[in-house]
C-alpha cells in the first residue's frame, strides 16, 4: 500500500489501519477489496499517472458513479466506530433520555438506535421527533428499531431490523438515503442482510452478555471468520465496551455496538439487576 500510494499519488504513508475487506464476485472473476484508512502521510497528493483525481466530501460519495463493489466501502467511510443502542427503558424513565443522550453524544457517539419496546406508538413518535432535533444538531444519526413507518413519518435517519423482521423482505424496504441496519447471528443472516441492501449489520453475541446469559458466544475467532465473508460493514455486539474497539477492528469489524457500556448505568431498566448492569 505504501508503495502504491507513492507511485500513484506521490505521498509516503506513515500510519494507517484496516477499514473493511470486501469480497465481491463478478461474472468472470472474484476479487477482494482490502481497504485501509491512512491517518498520516507526507507529501501532497497529485496524479502521477495522469488518472482523474479530486477531493470529495464523504457525504457526497453516495451521489457519485461507483463500481458496485465499492458501495460497502462508502458505507464504512460514513459509519462511526461506536453504535449506541438505547437500553430497555420504561416510559416512567423518559426524563432520563435527553440528558443521558446528550452526554453520550458529548462522549463521541454519532450513531444511535432508539429501541424502546415498552413504549406506545404515540410516545415513540413524540420522543423520536424531540430527540431527532438533538441528534441532528450534533451531526449524529438516529435509527429506530424495526418500525419503518415511524422512521419515515418522523423523518428519522433510518431503521434497524431484527433478524426475523429482515427475513420477511426480499428487497430493500427503505429509500436509499435512509440507513438500514440488520441484527445478525450467523453467516446466513449476514448474507440475507446484504441481499436486501442493508448498509450495515450487527453480529452477536461476540461475548457472553447479561441480557442473554444463556446464549452461546461466538468469540473473536468465529466473529472474524464470519466478517471476512461479509459484504457489508459489521459491528461487534454482545458484551462489548470501548476497550474492545481495537480488538473488534483487528477482527474486521466496523467497530462495536453496545447498550450498557455506552449508556449511563443509572438509567438502565429497572427490570435488569444492578449486578448485571455494571
Amino acid at each position: 500500500l505504501v508503495r502504491e500510494l507513492d507511485e500513484e499519488l506521490g505521498i509516503v504513508a506513515s500510519a494507517g489501519r484496516p477499514l473493511i475487506s470486501v469480497p465481491f464476485c463478478y461474472a468472470d472473476k472474484s476479487i477482494r477489496l482490502d481497504v485501509w484508512t491512512v491517518d498520516a502521510y507526507t507529501g501532497t497528493p497529485w496524479s502521477r499517472e495522469r488518472q482523474p483525481l479530486q477531493w470529495v466530501d464523504v457525504a457526497a460519495l453516495d451521489a457519485m458513479a461507483m463500481p458496485e463493489a465499492d458501495r460497502p466501502v462508502i458505507s464504512a467511510l460514513r459509519l462511526p466506530d461506536l453504535y449506541l443502542i438505547t437500553p430497555d427503558l420504561q416510559p416512567s424513565q423518559c426524563d432520563a433520555i435527553v440528558p443521558t443522550l446528550e452526554r453520550a453524544i458529548a462522549g463521541g457517539i454519532r450513531l444511535i438506535q432508539l429501541r424502546l419496546p415498552h413504549w406506545s406508538r404515540a410516545q415513540m413518535h413524540e420522543w423520536a421527533a424531540r430527540l431527532r432535533s438533538i441528534t441532528r444538531a450534533a451531526d449524529c444519526r438516529m435509527l429506530v428499531n424495526a418500525d419503518i413507518e415511524l422512521a419515515i413519518d418522523a423523518d428519522l435517519d433510518g431503521v434497524h431490523l431484527p433478524a426475523l423482521a429482515a427475513a420477511n423482505y426480499l428487497a430493500r424496504p427503505l429509500p436509499a438515503l435512509k440507513w438500514l441496519g440488520v441484527s445478525c447471528h450467523d453467516a446466513n443472516e449476514l448474507a440475507h442482510a446484504a441481499r436486501i441492501g442493508a448498509d450495515f449489520a450487527t453480529l452477536s453475541p461476540v461475548n457472553a452478555t447479561a441480557s442473554h446469559p444463556g446464549g452461546v458466544a461466538l468469540g473473536w475467532e468465529r466473529f472474524s471468520e464470519l466478517v471476512a465473508n461479509a459484504t457489508i460493514p459489521v459491528y461487534a455486539l454482545g458484551g462489548m465496551s470501548r476497550r474492545d474497539s481495537a480488538n473488534a477492528m483487528e477482527s474486521g469489524a466496523q467497530g462495536i455496538a453496545a447498550i450498557r457500556t455506552l449508556w449511563s448505568d443509572h438509567y438502565v431498566s429497572d427490570r435488569a439487576p444492578r449486578a448485571r448492569a455494571r
